[in-house]
């Protein structure tokens, strides 16, 4: 988090309650993430195997939010 500029704690809770569909330890995950200026920091699970879980759960998601990160996406206003 001391690196970070800003957090982006969705993604670690949405990586948190996807992993607790698979083990109930995932409650005892202290991952966090973040920006620190143009740059995503996903902090990911301590086991290869949830590694690779969380990166398959997470990836699909992230093009908008990478999108606007590097400036090639605009955010989309709500009436």
């Amino acid at each position: 988090m001391a690196v970070c500029d800003r957090m982006a704690m969705g993604i670690a809770d949405a990586i948190r309650q996807y992993s607790l569909t698979i083990t109930g330890r995932a409650m005892l995950s202290r991952a966090v993430s973040g920006i620190r200026k143009s740059t995503l920091i996903v902090n990911l699970p301590g086991s290869p195997k949830a590694v690779k879980e969380s990166l398959e759960y997470v990836l699909p998601h992230l093009k908008h939010g990478l999108g606007l990160l590097r400036g090639t996406d605009q955010e989309c206003g709500g009436v």
